[in-house]
């Protein structure tokens, strides 16, 4: 079957006559290209990219910018940074000695899209700086937490774009009006019921983690509508669904019933329309997911890590109140990762000093679970983050183990795994007999 012809404007026929450039071609041709195979009959503007193409995963990567740069690349729209592999501000967290061609690779990249005019903000979790896109607006989003987030709880409109298609895009300022841009990709295909679970629970934030990396694996490429998520869940809850089912699955929108913006009630969730499938979460589905994201067992810890997607100034705010007055085990390695904005809102709040006094490590520009990001990344490690608990196993030489904030805390100052019996008996989850 034959492709309906794409309708471009003068300034697409221009950009792929050559009239700004080889660079400036070859990014028009490629987002052309992304429109035939997703059978889009039209582009769609766009007013902002967050860029995940600026992460080094080899040579290719420096070419292309290379390629950009030195052919008259300009972008069409503001672009900000993914998180980078290596830190700029922390040199000891990729120390040389690890993969000296990466690291200087990794740097190179990150000037590379400095000089193409990117912001370099440097983080996973864009969304939590100031200037975030509105509902309705179509967006170029690339990091996968940062794609259902944006989606889901901005209600900004944007597929996944892969590394290079990114970038073309916020060079054109155009996209395919495909997929989760139009009105009928957003439509709630699947209604996921999690009223089985007891209400205390779905309050809790480990309840949104789970229920986060159990969606992803139900979803499939449906659109889950949940009902039943409590109707106070705030931002960093909704972050943690959201980082969960884009790393277990390839759910890049979710709507929440009274929650998200495109769910003020069901019916506008399913635009109208009947729910092609519905689930009701057992509680014992939950335990089973709760449980899989721990692969290690309890014993001496090596290391906490907090902060994926990045921590926001709320989660620190935490942090904070948990960690004060207390100081980490010797033997425990304590790792909280953020962008240079939060950094800097919390070095104002004296915050960063006083969780440096503790044992606290705070890191920028990256994330633990790149290997080898930081020194002695290997052994027992708890997280409270499902995406890193359910990523690390398979890039780093650890055991995840899962648990909340608290007990993330808790095991840290121990220097080893400490659990809150309350939320591991699985009665609390709703399990009965």
């Amino acid at each position: 079957m034959q492709n309906a012809p794409i309708e471009l404007d003068d300034r697409d026929r221009a950009l792929l006559d050559g009239a700004e450039g080889a660079a400036m071609r070859l990014a028009m041709q490629v987002v052309l290209r992304a429109a035939e195979i997703t059978r889009a009959t039209r582009l769609q503007d766009i007013r902002f990219a967050h860029i995940d193409a600026c992460f080094y995963n080899g040579q290719a990567h420096v070419d292309f910018a290379r390629f950009m740069l030195d052919n008259g690349a300009r972008l069409a729209v503001p672009a900000w940074t993914n998180a980078s592999l290596v830190s700029r501000v922390d040199a000891d967290i990729r120390p040389e000695k690890d993969d000296p061609v990466v690291v200087s690779g990794a740097r190179l990249l990150m000037d590379l899209y400095e000089q193409l005019g990117c912001e370099p903000v440097w983080t996973c979790a864009p969304y939590q700086l100031p200037g975030r896109p509105g509902v309705g607006e179509h967006i170029v989003g690339s990091e996968s937490n940062a794609v259902t987030f944006y989606n889901s709880v901005v209600g900004a409109r944007t597929n996944k774009y892969g590394d290079y298609l990114d970038v073309c895009a916020a060079l054109v300022g155009r996209v395919p009006y495909s997929g989760l841009h139009t009105d009928e990709g957003r439509r709630g295909r699947a209604l996921v019921d999690v009223g089985a679970i007891p209400e205390d629970l779905r309050r809790e934030d480990i309840f949104h983690h789970v229920l986060g990396h159990h969606l992803g694996r139900l979803a499939g490429s449906r659109v889950p509508v949940i009902r039943g998520l409590a109707h106070d869940s705030n931002e960093d809850q909704l972050k943690a669904i959201s980082a969960a089912a884009a790393a277990s699955g390839a759910v890049g929108l979710f709507h929440a019933v009274g929650v998200t913006p495109e769910a003020p009630d069901e019916a506008s969730a399913f635009q109208g329309r009947a729910p092609e499938v519905t689930v009701r979460v057992t509680p014992a589905e939950l335990v089973a997911a709760r449980d899989a994201l721990s692969t290690g067992t309890p014993g001496p810890l090596a290391m906490v890590a907090v902060g994926t997607p990045h921590f926001s100034f709320s989660e620190f705010a935490r942090l904070v109140a948990l960690v004060e007055g207390r100081r980490v085990h010797a033997d425990t390695a304590f790792y909280a990762s953020t962008s240079r904005h939060v950094y800097a809102q919390i070095a104002k709040q004296g915050w960063a000093e006083m969780l440096a006094r503790a044992g606290v490590q705070v890191i920028v520009d990256t994330c633990t679970y790149f290997s080898p990001a930081v020194r002695g990344c290997r052994g027992r490690v708890m997280t409270n983050s499902a995406k890193w608990a359910y990523y690390a196993p398979g890039m780093l030489a650890v055991e995840s183990v899962f648990g909340t904030l608290e007990e993330c805390v808790e095991s840290a100052v121990r220097g080893e795994v400490w659990r809150d019996a309350r939320l591991w008996r699985d009665a609390a989850w709703g399990v009965r007999g």
